[in-house]
């Protein structure tokens, strides 16, 4: 049986919810396109910013995990504290936060100063795009929710092709500061929309505030679910999947074909463009089909492409490789998301807890990844390939039960 939370937020999802307004999702997969597309603009980079700086890619390579972990760590916070104040105040400061931060990494001369930018920068960043995915599940049920949340990861993978290519491509033209001041004045004029319009709607604050202890329990209950551990254990290993493979194609682009900035974009182009493309697609079919082989079938995507990108290919089968593992991508994180927006409790809480999941296992997967590189690239994705593979292998029976149509009391129960 479902516990008693399960049972009202299902009931919940069956009420009327009130009306998106229009410009809602434009605006939301904006911001997101943005917030990725400098989170994703360094790694290309880090070669050029390691002669900027006079030290070495392993150096200035900390710049990932410093915004991608601590970027994971606040959502525990912006979470609650979302749930308590309402979504909008809570995406308006991080999303000015992100734009102030932003300008002035610009600013900064040495890795240190720029590592540290970037520590902060995660924190005052991180609440714009899970919040968002929150506000996501308070305005559209979950039999609607997919398309929805595929427009949003569409914006992400929108961002994360644009950062890939754009920063390597612009760089020699208008130099890193160039970048991060560019990405702050587009920040400045999101931000100008969200005060002077309507766009971004207000949510209603409860009646009674959580204290500390139940915010903890609220996150305890997330884990105590069958449904809920399988599917943040999975967030975890798919994002360290993904991110140590994508950490390092700026430097497995220069050591494999001895590739300048211009070169490296240009062959980064595809990533996140299938994405950005079919992100409502696929977001549309996990609501008509169900998740259960949508998610095993990203996965192994990705895992085929890692171990292609281990063997000798030639540039342009490299190209359709790195645009294919970024689709793999695209077919598992949006549709464990929308898992994430179905779970008991109160959403941001899930959402936050979500996402923290989701960037920790980015920062942890570029450091194992670097951890492997000593070996070589063809060793290093040789064995995130590998464990790819048994990783899809694995979710065909975890996730057998997110079937379209399948009620949430299966859902919840199944092991």
């Amino acid at each position: 049986m479902s516990s008693p939370s399960s049972a009202h937020i299902s009931a919940a999802d069956q009420t009327a919810r009130p009306t998106p307004p229009r410009g809602l999702l434009a605006l939301l997969t904006a911001a997101a396109f943005l917030i990725f597309a400098q989170a994703f603009m360094v790694a290309p980079i880090l070669p050029q910013l390691a002669h900027a700086f006079h030290t070495t890619p392993d150096t200035v390579g900390l710049a990932v995990p410093a915004y991608l972990v601590p970027y994971g760590v606040m959502t525990l916070v912006w979470g609650p504290l979302s749930d308590r104040i309402g979504r909008r105040p809570v995406i308006l400061a991080s999303l000015a936060a992100f734009t102030a931060l932003t300008a002035a990494t610009a600013l900064t001369s040495g890795s240190t100063a720029f590592l540290g930018m970037r520590l902060a920068t995660a924190i005052g960043a991180s609440g714009v795009v899970p919040i968002s995915l929150a506000l996501i599940g308070d305005v559209f049920p979950y039999a609607r929710r997919g398309k929805a949340l595929g427009w949003l990861f569409g914006g992400m993978a929108g961002g994360i092709a644009v950062g890939s290519s754009a920063g390597a491509l612009a760089e020699p033209e208008i130099g890193w500061p160039g970048l991060f001041l560019a990405v702050a004045a587009s920040g400045a004029l999101l931000l100008a929309v969200v005060l002077t319009t309507r766009v971004l709607p207000g949510s209603p604050r409860p009646t009674q505030v959580a204290r500390p202890a139940a915010i903890a329990a609220g996150y305890r209950r997330l884990l105590h679910t069958a449904r809920g551990r399988r599917t943040y254990s999975y967030v975890l290993l798919n994002a360290v999947l993904h991110s140590g493979i994508y950490t390092w194609l700026g430097l497995y682009l220069v050591q494999r074909f001895t590739l300048g900035p211009i070169g490296i974009g240009l062959a980064l182009l595809g990533y996140g463009i299938p994405g950005f493309l079919l992100g409502p697609v696929i977001g549309h079919l996990a609501d008509r089909y169900g998740r259960a082989r949508i998610i095993p079938t990203g996965v192994a995507l990705a895992a085929v492409c890692a171990l292609l990108l281990a063997t000798d290919l030639p540039l342009p089968a490299a190209a359709l490789t790195i645009a294919a593992l970024s689709l793999g991508y695209d077919m598992t994180q949006p549709p464990l998301g929308g898992i994430v927006t179905d779970l008991p409790g109160h959403r941001g809480q899930a959402m936050g807890l979500n996402v923290f999941t989701l960037f920790t296992g980015f920062g942890l997967g570029s450091l194992a990844f670097q951890a492997l590189l000593p070996a070589g690239f063809t060793a290093a994705l040789t064995i995130f390939g590998a464990t790819a593979l048994l990783a899809a292998g694995i979710a065909v029976p975890l996730f057998h039960s997110e079937r379209a149509g399948a009620p949430p009391e299966a859902r919840e129960r199944a092991r």
